[in-house]
């Protein structure tokens, strides 16, 4: 499953996304705005751009993909369908696709995968690491890199993400680099750049499923 985070619409629905959810282990909102760049590139249309040709990509190999949305138009789902829709299907693995708000000053990409917390992520525990292991090494492959303000070595561990807590299957979220970086911008608009993001997630779940 790949999850294009947030969605083009949640701004103009602000009540509906703010409403509280549980994730286990606290409440959180049913899902956010996401971030932008400086010029109003937002980080839903980021994730759906590259979330689109990572699906191509895919099922050009011939695997079965789902999508949590069916485009950048509307709003949610919220963090908890999210992880449902990964659950419902048995999905082999799922990665959700983001790009940061972080610090102008810092650059680059981290892999986000879940802590290990009884009763919610014991059972995905390892096979998430061993994801997000492939993941990292395989974005490497590109000119972005690791983040300099977050995480440690570009792996950053959260019991905080409802969509990583709720999931029973594998998951990791990509944070494709920093949308505040005027450096990271110029990589992560360039249509170039998101064929490179694409075949480097693509490369991850391949060397992932082959154990």
């Amino acid at each position: 499953m790949i999850d294009p985070g947030h969605n083009g619409g949640n701004a103009d629905h602000l009540e509906e996304i703010n409403r509280l959810v549980n994730i286990g282990n606290g409440i959180k909102p049913c899902n956010t705005t996401g971030t932008a760049t400086a010029d109003g590139y937002t980080e839903a249309e980021f994730n759906w751009d590259v979330a689109t040709l990572v699906v191509a990509s895919l099922r050009e190999r011939g695997a079965e993909v789902i999508l949590t949305r069916p485009d950048n138009e509307g709003w949610g789902p919220c963090i908890t369908e999210r992880a449902a829709t990964g659950n419902l299907n048995q999905a082999d693995a799922v990665i959700s696709i983001h790009a940061d708000g972080g610090p102008d000053d810092g650059r680059g990409f981290h892999v986000i995968h879940p802590a290990n917390v009884a009763g919610l992520t014991d059972d995905i525990y390892e096979a998430s690491l061993r994801l997000a292991r492939a993941l990292h090494t395989a974005y490497l492959a590109t000119s972005m890199p690791v983040a300099d303000y977050i995480g440690e070595g570009g792996l950053s561990e959260r019991d905080d993400l409802g969509g990583l807590n709720l999931s029973d299957v594998p998951a990791v979220f990509l944070e494709a680099g920093n949308m505040r970086s005027a450096a990271d911008v110029v990589l992560l608009t360039d249509a170039e750049f998101q064929t490179d993001i694409a075949d480097a997630v693509v490369a991850a779940l391949i060397a992932f499923l082959a154990g």
